[in-house]
């Protein structure tokens, strides 16, 4: 692997990063005052984004996470997304790069019929609507998704759902306006083989959002949504692949989501990395700067190391997609879906802890830094999950030498 940014990913971070302090950075403080005067609970969308879709566009900076809309392989995109994380509310947004929206299209590229593209696919990519992914449940540890028991059931032309759904991300915009439910449509076939998913419009009769659920007393925009689907019907022609295939597309979709999940992670860590720095060089205690005491220096130089050995993880999982896919990158999926927020969560406290009281208000960005960073150690699979997976390949694993 080169560690040297190819030409084309050097000339698209370049311009990410002209975009990020020219347009993104100044519009954090708009964006949050907008939202502060409608209230968090209320979840319309602040108009800064749309006029910056607009920049975002005009510099060539839309849909570059995939290869064939961007034109960069994952190991390219995966700086790009690192950039990104250092605002991740707004940046991946106005990229048309945030989840969920990158994964369900990456799914209807991948599986959906010309009709299903037609109708979803193409206002996604152009940042018309936006999307959900409906999986996670309340009454069972989804961790395991055979746990999952949403029922799609044949009748005729048609499909009949029944579940309910929580954490369902995005669902609080409406502008979500199509939602790729996963449920079982043969309880009594293989385990793996139990499972579908299937396209359900928002204004579907029988649809219901219960309440949209706050992370460490959070409400972000897009909300993450409790969801209750009560003899809903769809047309059997919005089923996703075959019945059946519903665990094969959830692998599938997964895979290259991670990386950007992880970059973007880093990118938070770099930001509160810089923001340690530039505290303990600014503040006294003591007689002389926090950069001189000796347990700071410390703390910057452990951050500094710990995001280093990540990101070569990270790009090394990256590369490994490129060339073998993501079967043949799994064990090191699992592994950075682990280290990546680990050390997000560390760098960031770590930040907290020098502001002292400034970390923890909303003076700085690092308490809501630390709030996503923590809640990707759960979302899109707990740390136990994909330590089992690492653990497992490794007892699998011959050694060259025992002895």
């Amino acid at each position: 692997m080169d560690f040297a940014l190819s030409a084309r990913a050097e000339d698209v971070c370049g311009r990410m990063w002209d975009f990020m302090r020219e347009q993104v950075f100044p519009a954090e403080t708009v964006y949050e005052e907008w939202r502060a005067a409608r209230g968090h609970d209320d979840h319309a969308h602040p108009p800064v984004l749309e006029d910056l879709k607009k920049e975002a566009r005009a510099r060539g900076l839309w849909n570059l996470f995939h290869h064939e809309l961007g034109g960069l392989t994952n190991l390219e995109y995966a700086s790009v997304a690192e950039i990104m994380g250092w605002s991740p509310v707004i940046a991946p947004e106005v990229t048309n790069c945030g989840a969920p929206d990158t994964g369900n299209m990456e799914t209807l590229m991948l599986f959906g019929t010309p009709e299903q593209k037609q109708r979803w696919l193409e206002p996604l990519l152009e940042g018309e609507i936006r999307s959900a992914f409906a999986m996670t449940e309340p009454d069972v540890a989804s961790s395991d998704a055979r746990n999952i028991q949403t029922s799609i059931v044949r009748d005729g032309d048609e499909y009949v759902i029944n579940g309910r759904k929580w954490w369902t991300s995005g669902a609080a915009d409406e502008r979500c306006q199509i939602f790729i439910v996963m449920g079982k449509t043969d309880p009594e076939g293989a385990p793996h083989r139990q499972q579908s998913m299937i396209l359900v419009p928002r204004d579907t009769p029988g649809l219901e959002i219960l309440r949209h659920l706050p992370v460490f007393g959070y409400q972000d925009q897009h909300g993450h949504s409790e969801l209750r689907l009560t003899d809903v019907r769809v047309p059997a022609s919005n089923l996703l692949a075959g019945e059946g295939d519903g665990f094969m597309i959830a692998q599938a979709r997964l895979g290259p989501g991670r990386i950007h999940h992880c970059m973007r992670a880093l990118g938070m860590a770099e930001r509160a990395l810089a923001l340690m720095v530039d505290r303990a060089q600014k503040r006294v205690a003591f007689g002389r700067p926090l950069a001189e005491q000796g347990t700071v220096r410390e703390t910057i130089a452990r951050s500094r190391m710990e995001i280093d050995q990540a990101r070569l993880l990270v790009l090394r999982t990256a590369d490994l997609i490129d060339k073998y896919g993501a079967k043949g990158a799994r064990t090191e999926i699992a592994a950075i879906k682990v280290i990546a927020p680990n050390v997000a969560c560390d760098v960031i406290d770590r930040s907290i802890q020098v502001h002292g009281g400034a970390g923890v208000s909303g003076d700085t960005p690092l308490a809501r830094f630390y709030a996503a960073a923590r809640t990707l150690r759960i979302a899109d699979g707990p740390d136990a999950v994909h330590l089992r997976s690492v653990a497992k390949e490794e007892l699998a694993r011959e050694r060259p030498y025992v002895g």
